[in-house]
């Protein structure tokens, strides 16, 4: 078991209100969706646990983490309500039969309560995921509305990476005799190599190249404070031929998930974040974090870099500054209670000319769940009587109208020859390459 499962699941199993405090990646969805789980009864058609998170992305990874561990439960019936998508298909899945388990964003849970479609009188399990970016993002006032659809004999279950003031205030409200769980929640700083470089106003984005010239990383996320800064950032590095996506705020769920299916099947090497927006992301094997401006906050910080050397593995954190920033970066020694490393930049070689080519292409094809569309049939039509190998085609991710596949791109032209002039189960199907 993880610190934070060790110390947190025989608690809950207990039936005890918990207050934690542990980073992302720690383990945190399995301890609870454990307690959750040992407690439900599947005869009873009713919401038994309801599991609040702050973004559809993690809400999406927990629903997959608690079915997971629900496999040796039969008849076990999660649901995901997340805003960005139809709420239609949601009604009628509420409507034929409740779910024991529901996963969601609050502003969407909240709607189907008011609705009437949801009833939470059930509810014996309360989990409130990320609780302080649920309140970055606004969802205070949600959150108390929604526990009031709640009976007041349930355990309530709070996890969050930092404890401010506003958390604490909450657990007071609505938990009863919470046992406070803390496990280390900085980031394992000898797996990750964190350089920091000194820019000078104007050069921020001549320094960024130069840093993604001389390390090469295969995939980084850049972060940004500003959400229209973000968007700037990778028209920018466009312009320099970087395959970059922007994620922020400001996109409509399709195109959030495009960005981030294109990112995790590796089709582009550069995603630019906002924190809120990068919150919750389930990144494996990332190169390197790039911060273009650092945080205001110094426990911001120690989370972004902690999205690279995970599971064991280096990773690599650059942050850029300008002279005026030193208040910062004295404030994230401070933090760490360490000096950090400062690096001239005359030290980068940047390699003249040097692009970063993700090994991926993206097609999408305009069928996904509704027409009853596999990842084994996209597989199927694209590696059976052709040349194509199949060890050449990468992750393959189906919607509910459309399908994405990630292909090699030395023969990303081929497979869409093969795909737009051929047939998936015999169907004829429009076939395009995202950008």
């Amino acid at each position: 078991m993880t610190p934070i499962q060790a110390k947190s699941l025989p608690e809950i199993l207990k039936g005890k209100d918990i207050q934690a405090q542990a980073k992302t990646g720690s383990g945190k969805t399995a301890a609870f969706a454990i307690g959750l789980l040992h407690k439900l009864v599947i005869k009873n058609h009713r919401t038994q646990a309801l599991v609040l998170c702050p973004t559809r992305e993690l809400a999406d990874q927990v629903s997959k983490e608690i079915r997971r561990l629900a496999r040796a439960i039969p008849n076990t019936k999660v649901v995901t309500l997340c805003g960005g998508t139809a709420i239609g298909p949601q009604f009628a899945s509420l409507e034929q039969h409740h779910p024991h388990i529901v996963v969601g964003t609050p502003g969407r849970v909240l709607k189907h309560c008011q609705k009437g479609f949801l009833k939470l009188n059930n509810v014996n399990t309360l989990v409130l995921d990320e609780g302080d970016r649920m309140l970055d993002m606004g969802f205070h006032e949600d959150i108390m509305l929604i526990i009031d659809y709640t009976e007041t004999r349930r355990q309530t279950l709070l996890f969050s990476a930092t404890l401010p003031e506003e958390i604490k205030h909450i657990s007071q409200l609505v938990q009863k005799n919470p046992v406070d769980i803390q496990v280390e929640s900085l980031h394992d700083n000898k797996k990750i190599k964190q350089l920091f470089y000194e820019t000078q106003k104007g050069e921020r984005l001549q320094s960024l190249l130069s840093l993604l010239q001389h390390y090469k990383p295969e995939s980084s996320v850049v972060f940004c404070n500003r959400k229209q800064q973000c968007q700037e950032l990778a028209d920018q590095l466009w312009e320099q031929g970087f395959h970059a996506l922007a994620l922020h705020g400001d996109l409509d769920q399709k195109e959030r998930d495009q960005v981030l299916l294109q990112f995790s099947n590796k089709s582009s090497s550069i995603l630019i974040a906002t924190d809120v927006a990068a919150r919750g992301l389930d990144i494996k094997d990332l190169s390197a974090v790039i911060n273009f401006e650092l945080s205001p906050d110094p426990e911001v910080h120690i989370h972004r870099i902690g999205r690279t050397g995970r599971a064991g593995k280096e990773g690599l954190a650059l942050s850029l500054f300008a002279p005026s920033e030193v208040r910062k970066i004295n404030a994230i020694e401070d933090y760490i209670k360490s000096p950090v490393q400062i690096e001239n930049s005359s030290s980068l070689k940047p390699v003249e000319n040097f692009k970063l080519s993700p090994p991926m292409v993206t097609l999408v094809i305009n069928g996904g769940r509704k027409s009853k569309v596999r990842a084994g049939d996209i597989l199927g039509a694209l590696t059976k009587n052709t040349s194509l190998p199949g060890k050449q085609i990468g992750k393959i991710d189906i919607f509910d109208y459309s399908a994405y596949v990630a292909i090699e791109w030395p023969i990303a032209k081929q497979a869409l020859k093969i795909l737009t002039e051929g047939t998936i189960k015999g169907r004829k199907f429009k076939v395009r390459k995202l950008r």
